[in-house]
């Protein structure tokens, strides 16, 4: 049969290493980058940045205290003793105008309000005594203390924030802090997320012979949930090649992601590669990696395409992977994250050549040093072995034999 031999000799890199299966997800998703739009401020968390952003003004615009004290002359200061200043006014946060300080004089000021003209240093108040009109002040204080000079966090025209940056509250509060009510960002990807499967029925349905509860979609949607993206559809259909193709070609009309779990091994009801080479194009098949060997990757028309295995294990793994990684390229994320790593707590033996991904457990010890537990339940459809993971411990490929202390990273 005709398409025995194109499997037979695929025109698609098959049974790829995991860094060329990156290489060709990290090209096909920038090729994807998602449009722009402008949204308020309010509704930027979670965004990524599309252009870049500069200090339109000072941060802070004007020298302010940063604490409450009393604003002077940082050159009258006692070098010996105890001098007495004269207290001219007051001057607080919000402030319009302020009395020019002069030699001997000083003002009470609260932080963050403006230093008056002709200071430069603010005293703490717990550090003089007030003596009427009279403001102690002892030797001991240094000039230009407790002043915050104009522009010190960020001068007028400084990059506040290159495109690529996800904006998280900190970043948030630095846009609004510079007066930037709206920001352009990369539209929020569409993903839409299909189970395959007969045996699969819905939570809250008994169970038939042979049947399980269908989890993979709703976990895949969750993590595309995590990874900021919309859920345009998330959907059950049977293993069967013609429902596949109706369901494929509906969600490549809505979602800029297609992510369908199970049916793309090498099986009689893994229909999946064959469905994918009629209605669109396969960029590869089959990684040497473990868990998640079968994972397929294409495009239908304008949206990529991410076969991941029916294991439930493989397929979180697998989204983490690549589809969290292509999401990250599409909206323009130009950072990358730094590697963590551990000490093995205990020997692991690993006895296969594909590269691995192991779940484990973290923990900190008294010294601050960072101990992995591999967990016991490595089986690719062991959901407790997913539950009760902090990390995913990369495993490179071969055979090898690691020692209780020995280093590995722990994929971002």
């Amino acid at each position: 049969m005709n398409t025995n031999a194109r499997t037979a000799n695929p025109s698609y890199p098959t049974r790829i290493g995991l860094e060329q299966a990156l290489q060709i997800v990290a090209s096909r998703a920038t090729q994807h980058r998602l449009p722009i739009e402008t949204v308020p401020l309010a509704d930027a968390q979670g965004c990524v940045m599309a252009e870049d952003v500069r200090a339109p003004h000072p941060l802070p615009p004007f020298a302010n205290s940063a604490m409450d004290g009393f604003a002077l002359r940082g050159a009258d200061l006692p070098a010996h003793g105890e001098r007495a200043f004269t207290l001219i006014g007051d001057v607080f946060a919000g402030a319009e105008t302020a009395p020019e300080v002069g030699e001997g004089q000083c003002v009470r000021i609260t932080t963050g309000a403006p230093i008056p003209p002709g200071a430069d240093t603010v005293v703490i108040k717990e550090n003089v005594s007030v003596e009427g009109e009279h403001v102690m002040v002892k030797a001991g204080e240094k000039a230009r203390a407790n002043a915050r000079a104009a522009g010190e966090d960020y001068a007028e025209g400084d990059l506040a924030f290159a495109s690529g940056t996800p904006l998280g509250a900190a970043q948030l509060a630095v846009l609004a802090a510079l007066g930037v009510d709206r920001v352009a960002v990369r539209r929020a990807p569409r993903i839409a997320v299909i189970a395959t499967g007969n045996e699969l029925v819905p939570p809250g349905q008994p169970l038939g012979f042979g049947q399980i509860h269908e989890s993979n979609a709703l976990m895949l949607a969750a993590l595309a949930r995590e990874s900021g993206a919309l859920i345009v559809a998330q959907d059950r259909v049977r293993d069967d090649p013609d429902a596949l193709r109706v369901a494929m070609l509906d969600a490549a009309a809505d979602a800029d992601v297609i992510i369908t779990s199970g049916g793309v091994s090498a099986g009689e009801a893994d229909h999946l590669p064959v469905v994918l080479r009629g209605i669109g194009e396969i960029h590869f098949h089959k990684v040497r990696l473990k868990p998640g060997m079968p994972t397929l990757f294409g495009q239908i028309g304008a949206s990529l395409y991410f076969g991941l295995p029916g294991n439930p294990v493989a397929a979180a793994v697998t989204y983490r992977v690549f589809v969290a990684f292509a999401l990250r390229a599409m909206v323009g994320v130009t950072s990358v994250p730094k590697p963590r790593r551990a000490r093995l707590d205990a020997p692991l033996h690993k006895r296969h050549a594909r590269a691995e991904f192991a779940r484990c457990s973290l923990h900190v010890d008294d010294e601050g040093v960072q101990w992995a537990s591999v967990h016991a339940k490595q089986g690719s459809g062991m959901l407790r072995g997913l539950a009760e993971t902090d990390a995913l411990a990369f495993l490179p490929e071969g055979e090898k034999e690691y020692r209780r202390g020995e280093v590995v990273t722990l994929w971002p």
